[in-house]
C-alpha cells in the first residue's frame, strides 16, 4: 500500500509561498481559485492547491 504525503498550509504560509497578502488569499478562497478546507474552524490550504493555483496562472498567461 502507497501512502501520499499532503500538506496544509496555513494562510500566512501560502502568502509568502504566492507573495500576496491576506485579503487577497481569502478574495482567492471566496471565488473558489484557491482550495481550502477548514480543520476544527482553522482554515488550511493544500499545498497541491497553491501549485494547481500557480499552474492555472501560467496557462491563462499562455
Amino acid at each position: 500500500m502507497t501512502t501520499t504525503h499532503l500538506e496544509l498550509l496555513t494562510v500566512p504560509e501560502a502568502m509568502a509561498l504566492l507573495r500576496l497578502g491576506r485579503s487577497k488569499i481569502y478574495d482567492l478562497i471566496r471565488s473558489r481559485r484557491l482550495a481550502s478546507i477548514k480543520v476544527d474552524g482553522a482554515r488550511r490550504i493544500p499545498a497541491d492547491a497553491v501549485r494547481t493555483f500557480i499552474l492555472d496562472l501560467i496557462e491563462e498567461a499562455a
